[in-house]
């Protein structure tokens, strides 16, 4: 019995110091951890491309929002320079992709106009003839320029709009009607003249 005592001792004494060596070499390691994440962070600082403000200029016929552009060259850790040819390179492609976008939806508009169910089809012209003419009356040349550079003059609403304006205001038409009844006479208005 007093073997496994001593055997029971003996273990629990090991595992102490066994807990105390991985204790220290824990706390070693937590410090060696914090030594090259401090100096890590030093080399980071050291490093950084970003200036503290970007002097960007955009290509030449181009106008881009720089602060977007700022805000990510700085996430990306840019120089001036790399900013600058990014922005350089990137503009121009981004223009022609924006620019394809509104052509397309441009497209769109003229299609989805020609097949609309209230006045697209076989009477598109004299349906938007009478579009038009309202257009013509109540919309000023400053409306009518909007509507041509943007395109949106082709949007299907806007056709829409001045379709039901035309017809709400079209041209009185006569109306004609059949000789069915009496005909009118004076003489029934006023029983007691002498109207002959």
């Amino acid at each position: 019995m007093s073997e496994t005592l001593m055997t029971e001792a003996a273990a629990e004494t090991a595992q102490t110091e066994a807990a105390q060596a991985e204790t220290a070499t824990a706390q070693a390691a937590t410090e060696a951890a914090a030594s090259t994440e401090a100096s890590t962070e030093a080399e980071s600082a050291a490093e950084k491309n970003a200036p503290e403000s970007y002097d960007l200029k955009s290509p030449e016929g181009i106008e881009i929002d720089t602060d977007a552009f700022t805000a990510f060259a700085r996430d990306a850790d840019l120089t001036q320079d790399q900013a600058q040819k990014l922005l350089e390179k990137m503009a121009p492609a981004m223009v022609a992709r924006q620019q394809a976008a509104i052509e397309q939806a441009r497209q769109q508009w003229v299609s989805d106009a020609k097949s609309d169910k209230e006045f697209g089809g076989d009477k598109l012209p004299e349906n938007l003839g009478v579009a038009k003419k309202a257009m013509d009356q109540f919309g000023s040349p400053e409306l009518k320029s909007l509507l041509e550079q943007s395109g949106l003059g082709n949007h299907p609403e806007v056709i829409r709009f001045f379709f039901r304006a035309g017809k709400a205001v079209s041209e009185d038409r006569v109306v004609t009607g059949s000789a069915r009844g009496q005909a009118f006479d004076a003489r029934s208005l006023y029983p007691n003249s002498n109207l002959k």
